[in-house]
C-alpha cells in the first residue's frame, strides 16, 4: 500500500503507450512533515484515498500484462490563434472570420439572442483571431469585432461593448412575440426577486450572468471557495411551470443550437471566474475498425446497431453490467477488488472471439471479473470517454470557486459530449449509483466508488507525462470529486438549462422573421401574394371556428385517428392530457405502457420537445402559441 509520503510518479513508456508507475519516498516537505491533502478541493480523507492508489496499482499491473504494442494518441498544442479560430468553428460562428466573414447573415441572428457576458466571450475570441490573420497577413476580409456586434437595429449605429443589456427591443419586436432574453438589469431583478435557496440550481439565468452578479454584489459567502468539507449539499432543480427539458427531448436541429450555446455559455462562465479554458485537440490516429477493446464507440455502435437496431450503447458494455447486477450488487467490495489479472486477460482475447458469434460462456465470468472487464473497457476506448477535447476541462471543474459553479460546469461539459459518449456515460453512472444504494452490504459508499472510478475515468493511456505534472494528491482527490459529482447529481447533468432553451426559442423565431421577409422580397406579382394569402384565411377559417380560445387540439397521429380539443386551465398538465387519451383505448394506444407515451410540443419556436408529465400546458400555450401538440411514443 502506497503511504502519505509516498508520491506516485508516471513515467510514459513510448513503446508501450502506456504509464508506468515509480514511487518515490524521499519526496517530504521542508519540515519533514507529510503531505498536506487539504489543498484539494474536498479534502476526502486518507482511507477513501487509499482506495484511488490500489485501483491505480491494480491498472498498472493489467497493463504490465499486456505486452502488445499500442501508439499512444498525439494530443497537438494549437499555434497562437489557432484555438480561437477552432473555438469559433465549434460554437457554429465560422462565417465571422476567413474568406466568409463577409456573409454572417446567420451568425447576426445567433448573437442577436446571447447574453452580455456570452457576447463578451465570443467577441475576445474574435479579436484574438482577427489580431492573428492581421500577422499572418492573411488575405481574408477581417472584420472589425465592434462591427460584428454592432446592433442592426439601432437606428443610432451604436455599439454593444458588453455593457449594455443583452436584449434590446426594437417596436416591432415588443409587439411580434416574446423575448425570450433578459437584459443584464432584468436578470439581476429576477435574481433578487426570486426566492431561491442557496442549494436551488437557477435553470433560468445564465450561470455565466449569476457568476458575474454574484461577483459584483456584496454577497461574499457563496463567492469565497469552494467549501472544505466531503459533503455533498442537496442541490435541487426547482419546478418549472413550462417544463422541465432532458438531454434527449429535443430535435436534432435544436440540439445542434443547444451545443453551440453550452459551448459559448461555459467559456464564458470560465471567463468571468478566471479559470482558463482550452479544448485540446487530438491527431488522427490509426485504430481498430472491428473488435470490442480498443475500438472507437462509433465504430462499436455501427457494429451492434447491424445486431440490434437502434442502440445506443455498445452492447458488450450493456452485457459487462448486466453480468455484474446478475449476481447481487450487494457484494462486499464490488468494483474495488479486482479480478484476477491474468484471467481477466484470457476472458478478454475470448470475447474478442466469440462475444458477437454469440457462443461466449458467460457462466465462467466471476463478478469480479466481469467488473474488472468494464472498467477494462473504459480505460482502453483509443478516445477518453470525456473525451480528448474536454477531458481537461472536466479535470478543471475542481478548481471553480463553488460547488454550485463545478455543478453548473458540469452540466454544460456532459452538453458538449458526442451523443454516444453521453449515453454511454449516462449508462456507467446509472449502474454506479445503483451499486452505491447497495452500500449498507458492499461497503462502497459514494466516495469509495469515485475514488476507485476516477483512475479509470480521467487517467487516460494516450496522454503524455504533460498532462500529469500537478500533484498527484491534488489530482486523485480533485478528479475524485469530480467523479463523486457526476454521480450524486446525473440528473440534474443531464438537464437543458431553461435560459439555453429560450435562447434556441428566439433563435427559431427570429430566422423565422428573416425567411419571412426574404420570402416577401422574393415576390413579384402583389396579385400572387394576395390570392395565397385569402387562400390560406379561407383554409385556416374553419379551425379557427373550431377551435376556440383558450382550447388546443391534440393529436395522435401514428396512435389513434381521434384528435381531442381539450381546454386550458392554471392546473392542466401535459400527464393529465396523455391519460384523458390512454383512457380512449382507441387505435395502437391499447397496445402500449403509460411510461411510453409522451405529450409533444412542435413548431412554433421550437423544432420538437418532448414534455415531462409535469409540464403546466396554459404557461407553455403562452410561451409558444404556434405550436401543434401531438401525443407519441419516443421511439416513433
Amino acid at each position: 500500500m502506497l503511504t502519505k509520503n509516498c508520491f506516485l510518479i508516471y513515467v510514459y513508456s513510448r513503446r508501450s503507450g502506456q504509464y508506468t508507475m515509480n514511487h518515490d519516498h524521499s519526496k517530504k516537505t521542508s519540515d519533514g512533515a507529510s503531505f498536506d491533502r487539504s489543498g484539494s478541493q474536498d479534502s476526502l480523507d486518507e482511507l477513501f484515498l487509499d482506495d484511488y492508489w490500489k485501483e491505480l496499482e491494480n491498472i498498472h499491473e493489467t497493463r504490465g500484462n499486456n505486452h502488445e504494442e499500442r501508439v499512444a494518441l498525439v494530443v497537438k498544442e494549437p499555434d497562437e490563434g489557432e484555438l480561437e479560430e477552432e473555438w469559433l468553428k465549434e460554437a457554429g460562428l465560422s462565417d465571422l472570420f476567413g474568406e466568409s466573414s463577409g456573409n454572417s447573415q446567420e451568425s447576426v441572428v445567433f448573437l442577436s439572442t446571447l447574453t452580455r457576458t456570452q457576447k463578451a466571450a465570443v467577441e475576445k475570441r474574435v479579436e484574438t483571431v482577427t489580431q492573428t490573420m492581421r500577422k499572418k497577413n492573411k488575405q481574408h476580409q477581417i472584420p472589425d469585432v465592434r462591427d460584428i456586434f454592432r446592433l442592426q437595429n439601432d437606428s443610432k449605429g451604436k455599439v454593444c461593448d458588453g455593457s449594455e443589456p443583452s436584449a434590446v427591443r426594437t417596436n416591432e419586436n415588443k409587439n411580434e412575440t416574446q423575448d425570450f432574453r433578459l437584459g443584464t438589469d432584468e436578470q439581476k431583478s429576477l435574481l433578487e426577486d426570486k426566492p431561491f435557496l442557496d442549494t436551488d440550481i437557477n435553470l433560468e439565468i445564465s450561470f455565466a450572468e449569476q457568476a458575474a452578479n454574484l461577483k459584483d454584489s456584496s454577497v461574499g459567502k457563496m463567492w469565497k471557495g469552494g467549501g472544505g468539507d466531503t459533503l455533498l449539499p442537496n442541490f435541487r432543480l426547482p419546478k418549472d411551470k413550462t417544463g422541465t427539458t432532458k438531454i434527449g427531448d429535443l430535435a436534432p436541429q435544436d440540439m445542434k443550437k443547444v451545443y453551440s450555446l453550452a459551448l459559448i455559455e461555459l467559456t464564458a462562465l470560465y471567463d468571468i471566474l478566471g479559470t482558463e479554458f482550452k479544448q485540446q485537440k487530438a491527431v488522427k490516429i490509426k485504430t481498430k475498425d472491428s473488435g470490442l477493446f480498443g475500438v472507437p464507440l462509433s465504430i462499436l455502435l455501427e457494429q451492434d446497431q447491424k445486431k440490434v437496431p437502434g442502440t445506443k450503447i455498445p452492447l458488450i458494455f450493456q452485457k459487462l453490467i448486466a453480468q455484474i447486477e446478475e449476481a447481487t450488487l450487494g457484494t462486499e467490495g464490488l468494483l474495488r477488488i479486482p479480478g484476477v489479472a491474468t484471467r481477466v486477460k484470457s476472458l478478454c482475447q475470448e470475447l474478442e472471439a466469440k462475444f458477437y458469434e454469440g457462443t461466449f460462456n458467460w457462466e465462467n465470468v466471476k463478478q469480479h471479473d466481469a467488473a474488472s472487464l468494464l472498467k477494462l473497457f473504459i480505460r482502453e476506448l483509443p478516445q477518453p470517454l470525456l473525451t480528448v477535447e474536454y477531458l481537461k476541462a472536466f479535470q478543471n471543474v475542481q478548481n471553480l470557486p463553488t460547488k454550485k459553479q463545478q455543478l453548473q460546469a458540469l452540466n454544460l461539459l456532459v452538453l458538449l459530449l458526442p451523443e454516444a459518449n453521453r449515453d454511454t456515460l449516462k449508462a456507467l453512472l446509472e449502474f454506479l449509483q445503483r451499486v452505491i444504494d447497495h452500500r449498507d452490504k458492499n461497503k462502497m459508499t459514494l466516495n469509495n466508488v469515485a475514488m476507485v472510478m476516477a483512475p479509470n475515468l480521467f487517467t487516460f493511456h494516450g496522454f503524455g507525462s504533460k498532462a500529469i505534472e500537478q500533484s498527484e494528491f491534488v489530482m486523485a482527490a480533485g478528479t475524485a470529486n469530480v467523479m463523486r459529482f457526476m454521480i450524486r447529481y446525473q440528473k440534474i447533468l443531464w438537464t437543458i438549462p431553461k435560459f439555453i432553451v429560450n435562447q434556441v426559442r428566439k433563435q427559431n423565431t427570429e430566422s423565422q422573421k428573416k425567411e419571412k421577409k426574404d420570402k416577401a422580397m422574393k415576390k413579384l406579382l402583389k396579385k400572387m401574394a394576395y390570392d395565397r394569402e385569402k387562400h390560406e384565411k379561407q383554409e385556416k377559417t374553419p379551425n379557427d371556428a373550431d377551435v376556440p380560445q383558450g382550447v388546443i387540439r391534440v393529436q395522435a397521429l401514428h396512435l389513434s385517428k381521434v384528435s381531442m380539443a381539450i381546454q386550458l386551465t392554471e392546473e392542466l398538465k401535459a400527464g393529465d392530457i396523455v391519460a384523458r387519451f390512454l383512457s380512449q383505448k382507441s387505435g395502437n394506444l391499447q397496445t402500449l405502457k403509460r411510461e411510453e407515451v409522451f405529450l409533444y410540443e412542435i413548431g412554433g419556436n421550437i423544432g420538437e420537445r418532448c414534455l415531462d408529465d409535469d409540464t403546466y400546458m396554459k404557461d407553455l400555450y403562452q410561451l409558444n402559441p404556434n405550436a401543434e401538440w401531438v401525443i407519441k411514443s419516443k421511439q416513433s
